[in-house]
């Protein structure tokens, strides 16, 4: 996961100055309050350059049920940092609250974890704080991909390659698909019913496209 070179060493002693740890630390406290959420080990690692999933360049993070890892460049803000882990924690807060464990998880369920993480930020941090992937395709081309890609492998598990294939948007699929999708799905949800933060923990994926144009059949599940 992390292999640690001068370089990244120089970006740890940055992060430390900066007390990023601290940040990180009071960042955790008021949302597992706000949240009642789970009190989890954070572990802050530097980051040598640009991920995939990065709202700046060098940012990113990991989740599981008792855990989260973020990876972090020298220059990052206070703002950024809570977008990050306001994302990030989301995730935490809803496996554990799904009640199954993550290998479990369906392409379905990985599709709505992140879409509700990232609508998530938007209420928290504000729109400019989102994901690349929340405006890199339109609702149209959402509708197409979601028809086309996505639908007919909705019960893939997580440990299938074609599973992290489509989320990822890895060759030949558009780039951050399940991202996007999640997002977009979860967009259109909250345009036509509210919910609230404890609904987006505990809901099951179905509540969140049964009631949308994405609405599940029985092919599907």
């Amino acid at each position: 996961m992390y292999t640690p070179d001068r370089f990244s060493r120089n970006i740890f002693k940055e992060l430390k100055e900066k007390k990023v740890w601290d940040l990180a630390k009071n960042i955790h406290l008021k949302y597992r309050r706000m949240w009642a959420g789970p009190d989890i080990n954070v572990y802050i690692f530097p980051s040598a350059g640009g991920g995939l999933f990065s709202r700046h360049p060098g940012k990113s993070g990991v989740s599981f049920a008792n855990m989260l890892f973020l990876f972090l460049p020298f220059e990052i803000e206070e703002a950024e940092l809570e977008a990050l882990f306001v994302h990030e924690y989301h995730h935490v807060c809803r496996i554990n609250s799904q009640k199954k464990k993550l290998e479990e998880f369906t392409l379905l369920d990985s599709i709505i974890l992140e879409g509700l993480a990232e609508h998530s930020v938007e209420i928290h941090c504000g729109k400019k704080f989102r994901g690349s992937w929340c405006t890199r395709y339109s609702k149209e081309e959402i509708k197409k991909f979601w028809h086309k890609f996505i639908k007919p492998n909705l019960k893939l598990k997580k440990n299938d390659s074609l599973h992290q294939k489509i989320l990822y948007g890895e060759r030949p699929y558009p780039l951050l698909l399940g991202y996007a999708a999640g997002y977009e799905v979860v967009k259109e949800f909250k345009e036509i019913k509210s919910f609230s933060t404890k609904i987006s923990f505990i809901a099951p994926s179905e509540y969140f496209v049964d009631q949308t144009l994405y609405k599940l059949d029985s092919h599907s599940l």
